[in-house]
């Protein structure tokens, strides 16, 4: 009965929301919107769609407006096929569109995985644009190369990614058996036709333009400082970002800095613990 009664919550949600397009040069960006407020802008990680947040817009939308993006290369928005298209400043960019596109100043950024690489590069190199930053499972960038030169534990975990960025790699993708971490019977049917709208070779895109690549070094230049409250969230048992990725980053982030790692929560926060993360994020946002 449980994924019943989810099922119905799911589909009144998607009659709620409403669905918009941003431009990023010749980039078209997806977006779906509810609520209205200050804006929250969600960004989702690797393979997934912008419907993964729609527990935490439904319970938010009461004071916020709340979109969220398809990143380029996935269901609805735009998939550019050339590596640079993938680029950080590329990323950024689509999120400062969708900023744009709403008619706001600012944003609360909130990322997961990628998303939340995404979400560090638009604080960093945009923080004019961020009001609040949210991590959810994704280091700091410059401790993504940190953890990979100097963490053999880390390097073992990121095995999977050296093996997404050959050049070839999209072609075996296999969104079936990428999709275990989902529970919910109803989200995995949407999802599935959202990955079929994917694009695999943009997907993987993201770690061959992005991610370190062997031979791994420590990044000697300083980051920009994160100059907006920062709300970071880690699920201890992530197999694949490790926790010691959250050592030092109260140096890079020059605002206030809340870290909450969850034991038995894994990588796929929204799935595990999707109440959780929405209480996280509620009481976050009304401090």
């Amino acid at each position: 009965m449980p994924d019943i009664d989810l099922e119905t919550d799911l589909a009144a949600f998607e009659r709620r929301v409403s669905h918009h397009y941003a431009l990023n040069g010749d980039t078209k960006i997806h977006y779906a919107s509810v609520g209205e407020g200050p804006l929250i802008v969600f960004l989702h990680g690797f393979p997934d769609h912008w419907l993964t947040w729609w527990e935490q817009m439904e319970a938010l939308s009461s004071s916020h407006r709340c979109v969220a993006l398809d990143l380029r290369g996935y269901n609805l928005s735009d998939q550019p096929d050339a590596l640079e298209a993938y680029e950080p400043a590329e990323l950024v960019g689509d999120v400062i569109a969708v900023i744009d596109d709403c008619g706001a100043a600012e944003a609360t950024v909130i990322g997961h995985d990628w998303g939340g690489f995404v979400a560090w590069h638009v604080a960093m190199d945009a923080p004019d644009r961020v009001a609040r930053l949210g991590i959810v499972d994704m280091p700091h960038p410059w401790a993504i190369a940190r953890e990979l030169a100097l963490n053999p534990a880390q390097e073992q975990a990121s095995a999977y990614v050296r093996m997404f960025q050959q050049p070839q790699a999209h072609t075996a993708l296999d969104f079936d058996k990428l999709s275990g971490w989902i529970r919910d019977a109803g989200f995995l049917k949407r999802h599935k036709a959202a990955m079929e709208r994917s694009s695999p070779n943009g997907l993987l895109n993201y770690y061959r333009a992005c991610f370190p690549a062997p031979p791994y070094a420590v990044r000697d230049e300083a980051p920009p400082p994160v100059k907006a409250p920062t709300l970071v969230i880690h699920g201890l048992e992530d197999p694949y970002a490790l926790p010691a990725g959250l050592n030092d980053l109260w140096g890079w982030v020059a605002d206030e800095l809340v870290i909450r790692t969850w034991p038995g929560v894994g990588h796929f926060v929204q799935q595990d613990a999707p109440e959780r993360l929405t209480r996280a994020l509620q009481n976050w946002l009304e401090t």
